[in-house]
Formats: structure tokens, C-alpha cells, sequence
């Protein structure tokens, strides 16, 4: 009997090296969960009432666990790297169905699929007309490395003040090759419809009869834009006219090709104090056509598509799941995991919600195993327990070896 409860030991604490070894073995494996390996006592016989005598039969492995900690999160500054900071994992589906990991080590395809090392797909909601992300059903996450259209200016806010103690102009009609025919000019960039771009002049002239009151003209690449506009100023130095602080000179056709470009101008945040001038902030809805340049991450897994015009484009949300019992997970090969009756199905949420973990973009989750320390002192246990038992076996063949000697 001996021998065979040393066996059962030995049995144990090389499956305890062997689970040891698999979490030594991915320390450097993105999103690995390490194991921990789980035994009981066996008895020869069952029942209520064991007796009190007896020493058991040894031991035999019941569970190998999956150990679910966090593992440290690391900056990597792939755009396309994502860690959860918290519950929940990524979705990701392959022609076997959908898998769950921690692994947000993905990139693009060679379709701008977002795939990750064995090419299963990365699933998000996808976003809706209403500006939201319909969380009823998946969709691969796609980037299409396109180009986006051009945008015709036709809301330019100007923020700026006009000296109250300017003069009026001694230069007489206005002229824009001609400083002395206006005091001072705001200028921008506008696009038309094809994305060409315009420059855009706005003059000021003080009006010689009323001190609070201009006559604003504009210009587009040089030639001048409908007629003089009046812009006047409360004695408080506040914009009265234009009603509303919008100004609008016309529509101007510097492309032929284009549609005519329409600006109207708001100047709400056009003042008249002191004695300085200055334009401090333009802003423009208009833009020339960009080139895919990145994506951009949010915390609650939202991704978009950044243009090099500034254009963000929505791709969708990241589908995290979250289980009621994640050690009832069965796991896949390449850290990825599927669903079973102790784990429960999958509850999908969004990132940075509930008790969901937020996302970090440009960055990995490592594997729980990297502290070797706790590994390496396993181990040292499972070779002590392995040599303890082997010794087991060599004194009961001694013993064994002495009775036989007795007999003869």
C-alpha cells in the first residue's frame, strides 16, 4: 500500500511541476491567466462513517484553476494595443464562433479587419444614426484606410477687439492693396467644395460720422466679396449689429469647379474696448480633404477613425463581456476563452460602466505570472513534495526488502 500512496504523491507534485511550467513558460504571453493546480485526499473506502484508523490512499489531482488576477499593464504606443483596466474582456469571433480574452494585442488585416494574432476578429457595437452605438448587436471592428470628403466652409466665428479710440481712415474708398483705406483685418482659410483652400480677408474701417460703428469688407484670394457689411458696438463695447452677431458678404466662386462658397460670419465675440487690436480665435466647419491617419480609443471603448484633416470618424465601442464566474471559463488555445454552464453566458457591456474596466489605448496587459517570485517558490514545494515521496518508495522497499530477508 505504501508504494502505491507514494505514487499518488508523486503523480500530484508532477502535475504541480507541470502547471508550475506552463506559468513559468508564459510569463511573457499578453493576457495570460496562470493556474493553479488543486488536489484532495482519496480514501480506499466511502461512507459517513470512515474510521477513525484509516490513513487514506493518497492523493489525486481534482481541478487545475484558473487564476484570474490582474496582470500589470504596460505602455506600448501601438494604437492599435488595448488593455482592460478592471473586469471584463475582449470579444473576438472566428469561424469556430465567438471567444472572450484579455489579449488586446490585435492589428489590422490585410481587409483593415482588427484581428489579433490568430486572426480572430475584434467585435464592437456599431455606432447609429443618432450619434449612439447599438449595443443589440456585433460587428467586426473595420478600418477603412480611405480618404475623408472635404467640407465647404460656412460658419466662421471670429473672436477679436477694435480699438474704441481708432479713427477713422484718411485714405478714402476702400481699397485692400491699400492699408490707409482701412485700420486693421482678420484672416483665415476657407474650403470649398473640392477642398481647395482660400484665404479670406476680413478689413475693419472706422466710420467717420459714428464712433461706435464700422464698415466691415470681406475679400477671397484677393477679390473683394459683395459690399460693405456695418458692424456697430453698444458704449459698453458689446456688438449690437449685425442682429445675432452673423454676417454674411454673399457667396464668392474662386474654383470653378466647386460649388460657390457661402461664409457667414459670426462675430458674437467681436468686442470694441481700448486702444489694441487683436484676433485671438478663428473658428471654421470647413476642411480639405484628409488621409486615414490613426485611431483614437476612448475609455469607454470607443473608437474612432482620426483623418489627417482633424475629421474623427466613429468605428464603433468595444463589446466587453463580463461572466459570473470567470474560473468556470474553458480555456482556448492563445489565451482566449469560451463560456460553460459554471461560468455562466456573457453579459456584454461597454468599458468604463458598472463594475466594467476602463480601456487604455496604446497599451498591454502582461501576463499575471511575470512575478516569478511566488512561481519559482511553487516550485521549489512541488520538487521538495516529488523528492519527499520518492523517498516514501525507497524506505518501504527497504522495509519490504528486510521482511523478505526475515523469512529466508
Amino acid at each position: 500500500m505504501p508504494f502505491d500512496i507514494a505514487l499518488s504523491g508523486i503523480n500530484a507534485a508532477s502535475s504541480d511541476l507541470e502547471v508550475t511550467a506552463n506559468n513559468i513558460a508564459n510569463v511573457n504571453t499578453v493576457g495570460f491567466k496562470g493556474s493553479r493546480a488543486e488536489f484532495s485526499q482519496i480514501y480506499s473506502v466511502a461512507g459517513e462513517n470512515l474510521s477513525a484508523t484509516a490513513a487514506g490512499s493518497g492523493v489525486r489531482l481534482t481541478n487545475i484553476a484558473q487564476q484570474f488576477g490582474d496582470g500589470n499593464i504596460t505602455q506600448t504606443g501601438n494604437s492599435y494595443d488595448f488593455a482592460i483596466s478592471g473586469a471584463g474582456f475582449f470579444t473576438v469571433r472566428d469561424g469556430a464562433g465567438y471567444s472572450y480574452t484579455r489579449a488586446g494585442n490585435f492589428h489590422p488585416d490585410a481587409n483593415g479587419n482588427i484581428v489579433n494574432a490568430t486572426g480572430a476578429t475584434v467585435q464592437v457595437y456599431p455606432p447609429t444614426a443618432s450619434g449612439g452605438y447599438d449595443m443589440s448587436t456585433l460587428q467586426d471592428m473595420k478600418i477603412i484606410n480611405g480618404s475623408s470628403a472635404a467640407r465647404a466652409s460656412a460658419n466662421v466665428g471670429l473672436t477679436a477687439n477694435l480699438p474704441a479710440s481708432d479713427t477713422a481712415p484718411t485714405g478714402g474708398a476702400f481699397d485692400p492693396t491699400n492699408d490707409q483705406t482701412y485700420n486693421h483685418m482678420s484672416t483665415f482659410q476657407a474650403y470649398d467644395s473640392l477642398g481647395a483652400s482660400h484665404t479670406v480677408n476680413v478689413y475693419y474701417a472706422k466710420d467717420a460720422t459714428n464712433p461706435n460703428t464700422w464698415n466691415a469688407y470681406m475679400t477671397m484670394d484677393g477679390t473683394q466679396v459683395g459690399t460693405a457689411q456695418q458692424v456697430a458696438f453698444s458704449s459698453g463695447g458689446s456688438i449690437t449689429t449685425p442682429a445675432g452677431g452673423k454676417l454674411n458678404f454673399g457667396a464668392a466662386s474662386p474654383n470653378p469647379g466647386a460649388n460657390p462658397v457661402n461664409i457667414t460670419l459670426d462675430l458674437n465675440k467681436v468686442t470694441q474696448f481700448g486702444d489694441t487690436y487683436a484676433t485671438t480665435a478663428v473658428t471654421n466647419d470647413g476642411y480639405a480633404a484628409g488621409k486615414f491617419s490613426k485611431i483614437d480609443v476612448a475609455k469607454d471603448g470607443t473608437v474612432s477613425a482620426i483623418y489627417s484633416n482633424g475629421v474623427s470618424t466613429p468605428i464603433g465601442q468595444l463589446a466587453i463581456a463580463t461572466f459570473a464566474n470567470n474560473e468556470g471559463l474553458r480555456q482556448l488555445n492563445d489565451t482566449n476563452w469560451v463560456p460553460s454552464a459554471e461560468s455562466g453566458q456573457p453579459i456584454r457591456g461597454a468599458a468604463n460602466s458598472g463594475d466594467v474596466g476602463q480601456i487604455q489605448s496604446g497599451s498591454l496587459e502582461a501576463s499575471n505570472t511575470a512575478d516569478l517570485t511566488a512561481q519559482l517558490v511553487n516550485m521549489i514545494k512541488a520538487q521538495r513534495n516529488y523528492q519527499a515521496n520518492a523517498q516514501v518508495i525507497s524506505t518501504d522497499d527497504k522495509l519490504t526488502q528486510t521482511i523478505i530477508n526475515i523469512r529466508n
